[in-house]
């Protein structure tokens, strides 16, 4: 399927590694023109090398932490000073630290996850949306986590403050259609990344297991029997950010191998 992606302006947040930059090599293998952002700067380098290399793609590598306030409004703004339009704003960010309830008694870690997922994800969506308008349209899309579907007794961090961000997106998504700009949430499952590692170091710590005998023994709690690959999570957030999924809107997407249990 051509996804009509050629030409396309697109940022990719957190996108050094991880889903935001498998999310950001599958954009430009669609031809789009893509900004890559994160906060090392020789990481962020080596990834924008990386997709020139493999898809021939002009990328933009922008350093900055989205966690600032200001960054999210300097990264839309200078994108739209080397391109001159704005098409596409795919949201993301790091999950906040493991735990539960009782493990964060005080208030700056909960301030700190509604900040680095929640404030990051308005920010970028307000400084985005004028120039979307100006385009006639365009979409946004948020990488969020199963969670919000499905919370983990482990991550009330995550399961609080992402569940934040399906209430901003679907409240946009009401209030932009009419200005053709969609708005969609994609909650990976169980990617294979160094979050997933992280999380599996969490609970091998817990139970005395092995890391690598966590890894294994959770994919293949999985009904697909085996953990996602970020290629296959990154197709999924092109697809949906893109014009070929034209009257989406409002939608919260898992891509989880099958291992959410509930109905919608």
């Amino acid at each position: 399927m051509d996804l009509d992606l050629a030409g396309k302006v697109a940022i990719v947040a957190a996108s050094s590694k991880g889903l935001g930059k498998a999310t950001a090599l599958c954009l430009a293998r669609e031809g789009a023109l893509v900004t890559v952002n994160g906060r090392d700067v020789d990481r962020l380098a080596a990834t924008a090398a990386e997709i020139r290399e493999s898809t021939g793609g002009d990328v933009i590598e922008i350093v900055s932490d989205l966690s600032q306030e200001e960054a999210s409004n300097d990264l839309i703004e200078e994108t739209v000073r080397q391109r001159g339009k704005l098409d596409i704003l795919v949201c993301n960010a790091g999950g906040p630290p493991a735990g539960t309830f009782a493990a964060f008694p005080e208030d700056q870690p909960w301030l700190d996850a509604i900040n680095l997922n929640l404030m990051s994800t308005l920010r970028m969506s307000r400084a985005a949306i004028p120039h979307l308008k100006s385009q006639g349209g365009g979409s946004i899309t948020n990488i969020v986590s199963i969670t919000v579907k499905q919370p983990i007794p482990t991550l009330v961090l995550s399961n609080t403050a992402r569940t934040a961000v399906i209430g901003l997106a679907r409240s946009l998504a009401l209030e932009l259609a009419s200005e053709n700009i969609r708005v969609n949430n994609i909650c990976p499952g169980s990617i294979l990344t160094d979050r997933i590692r992280s999380l599996s170091e969490v609970e091998a710590s817990r139970t005395g297991e092995d890391v690598e005998y966590v890894i294994r023994r959770e994919g293949d709690a999985i009904p697909m029997g085996r953990h996602g690959t970020p290629e296959e999570f990154g197709r999924v957030v092109a697809f949906f950010a893109s014009p070929a999924a034209s009257y989406v809107t409002g939608a919260t997407v898992q891509v989880d191998g099958g291992a959410y249990r509930g109905l919608l």
